[in-house]
């Protein structure tokens, strides 16, 4: 129990400090630590998720792709599965935009448990904060094309947690008209 709590902790100081100089891309620019934060909370409160490793992935969930930290880094500091979970999750971001959201739909029914649970948090959070607090510059269209990209993804990872599920398909149904 210790050793879990520890884990986690050392998580999010590790993403806190990852991400200190970013911004989400909403109106109110907020804090971009609050994106992994949550996750975790989605998976904990709403999911009903307890595993650490799987929280701690959550917290990490960007770092490989936002930060200049390495799979080898996130292996070294909180062991393979951890960052297994991280890596799966992660875009290339070396290809175009729509290639990578392409990707995302094609692999989704292939990921780990882990990642497939970090995926629907990830999915969750976006929606609800594009239908909240959309990025500026975001018309309705745009919102939409998201929503019904994110749908897609998560058909794919039909099956992990009926909870997830569930709270994706209310935060889809209040997408933009």
């Amino acid at each position: 129990m210790k050793s879990d709590l520890k884990l986690l902790l050392r998580a999010l100081e590790f993403a806190a400090d990852k991400h200190r100089n970013q911004r989400r891309k909403d109106r109110r620019a907020s804090p971009y630590i609050n994106h992994p934060i949550a996750l975790a909370s989605v998976l904990t409160l709403e999911g009903r998720v307890a595993d650490p490793k799987v929280l701690a992935a959550a917290l990490l969930h960007d770092t490989i792709e936002d930060t200049r930290t390495s799979y080898e880094e996130l292996k070294a500091k909180f062991g393979t599965r951890v960052a297994n979970t991280v890596l799966e999750v992660t875009d290339n971001k070396r290809l175009r935009k729509h290639t990578r959201k392409r990707l995302q739909v094609e692999h989704a029914s292939g990921l780990s448990r882990d990642a497939k649970l970090v995926k629907l948090a990830d999915k969750i959070c976006n929606v609800r904060d594009l239908g909240e607090h959309p990025p500026v510059g975001w018309n309705k269209r745009r919102r939409r094309e998201y929503f019904d990209w994110a749908k897609r993804v998560i058909d794919g990872l039909r099956g992990t947690n009926r909870r997830l599920e569930a709270a994706f398909d209310a935060a889809y149904a209040r997408r933009p008209a």
